[in-house]
């Protein structure tokens, strides 16, 4: 999976990784490298495959269009009928409508011809009715037509055998369509990724229940809940694990047994309360990267455990949307063989931003319109605080600071990070 720099100037803007902590863009680097897609495929049927990646491209089985049709209502006849200067008359001896089958064209003689009828062996042109006049079954022309007009030709579109749909293409309408236009009743896609979300703290609550002394409501489960549930995922639970090592280890060790991809909230940090790296190293897991230098989720860490991987976020709901739009999305596509969309594109600020030196900053922002060279005119949260929701909600989507420190002012070029549709 080929991944697009989130910054244009000077890599991802990170400056240098800081106390082991990887720049954003070696780290997005690294997970293209480290995943692969996975190796089952299963054929469905195209009314339950959207939002399926294909695992084999999608072949025409036929040429597009299949036959020479009318392209609209009309009458189809014979050009070289059409002698002298005009005007000229010719009998209308059948009629022809989708999905009939037609007689050969006489010469000297037209056919009633309707859209997508099959155009009759001998005809070479339509006119379109508008431009003709029927009486007594008799078809009258005033201006001689092009030859050939309004014919949609057999094979115009595509011919048979040609590539209509890679392998990678995520499928939306449009590609079923397509796929049908092929003559494919089913398409073989790769299995769905099988997912197992742990969020971790003794402090969490569930949504819609009063909090007791000490305990906050549980958001990274609902919104990572939501932001798995696609066709290409098998969410297989969503649990919530106490704050112990040993529990920990147990419900990691259950999770690698059936996932391919496991994802962890908080208990990656370095307090004395935070078991989750150790637990997976107690596994005989591994930490390829152990955090990554952005504010919010510097945190963050990706490894292995078994044949899963392992993503872990940090508990705090703004840090775990960041990193997961980051990291967990990359992650679902490289893993279901799908290229991920190129997110990233240019705006600029409508505002100056003052910022202190330190790592790159990922802050939500609106779009504001547009500027007089078409980029796009973003309005930037001016702080961050990894646990307050309520700004993503009004968001279009994200920017990206570099780390330099250096004020940002009003008409400053920057990355923006759009949200995917429904996340």
């Amino acid at each position: 999976m080929k991944m697009t720099s989130v910054n244009s100037a000077n890599d991802c803007g990170c400056g240098q990784a800081q106390g082991g902590a990887w720049t954003l863009d070696a780290a997005l680097r690294a997970v293209a490298a480290m995943t692969a897609p996975l190796s089952q495929v299963e054929d469905v049927p195209l009314a339950r495959a959207a939002g399926r990646v294909l695992a084999t491209p999608v072949i025409a089985r036929a040429p597009l269009p299949r036959f020479d049709h009318a392209a609209m209502d009309g009458y189809a006849l014979r050009h070289a009928d059409l002698t002298g200067p005009g005007p000229w008359s010719l009998p209308v001896d059948q009629r022809i409508a989708a999905g009939q089958a037609p007689e050969a064209l006489a010469a000297g003689r037209a056919a009633r011809i309707f859209t997508g009828a099959p155009l009759p062996d001998g005809a070479d042109t339509v006119i379109m009715q508008e431009h003709a006049h029927v009486s007594d079954g008799i078809l009258h022309l005033d201006r001689l037509p092009q030859p050939g007009t309004h014919i949609r030709r057999q094979g115009e579109e595509t011919a048979k055998g040609a590539v209509l749909l890679e392998a990678g293409q995520r499928l939306g309408a449009r590609h079923i369509a397509v796929a049908a236009c092929a003559g494919a009743q089913s398409v073989t896609v790769r299995r769905p990724v099988r997912v197992v979300l742990l969020a971790t703290g003794d402090e969490l609550c569930d949504p819609g229940q009063t909090p007791g002394p000490g305990l906050i409501v549980d958001v990274n489960t609902p919104m990572l809940t939501a932001a798995l549930t696609r066709a290409d995922v098998t969410l297989l639970r969503a649990c919530h694990v106490p704050d112990s090592r040993a529990d920990h280890v147990q419900a990691l060790a259950k999770a690698a047994r059936d996932a391919d991809l496991i994802v962890t909230t908080g208990g990656v940090s370095v307090g004395e309360e935070d078991h989750m790296r150790a637990a997976v190293l107690a596994l005989g897991g591994q930490i390829d990267i152990p955090a990554v230098a952005i504010k919010p989720g510097k945190p963050v860490t990706l490894g292995r455990l078994g044949a899963a991987h392992w993503l872990g976020l940090p508990g705090n709901p703004m840090s775990a949307f960041v990193t997961f739009m980051l990291f967990g999305l990359p992650l679902l596509s490289a893993l279901s063989g799908s290229a991920l969309p190129t997110a990233r594109r240019t705006g600029v600020l409508t505002h100056d931003i003052a910022r202190r030196l330190g790592r790159c900053e990922i802050r939500p922002a609106c779009i504001d319109g547009q500027d007089a060279m078409g980029r796009l005119q973003l309005t930037v949260s001016q702080g961050i605080h990894s646990g307050r929701m309520t700004p993503l909600a009004r968001a279009d989507g994200c920017v990206v600071l570099p780390a330099s420190g250096e004020p940002l002012c009003q008409g400053t070029q920057i990355d923006f990070l759009q949200f995917p549709e429904g996340f």
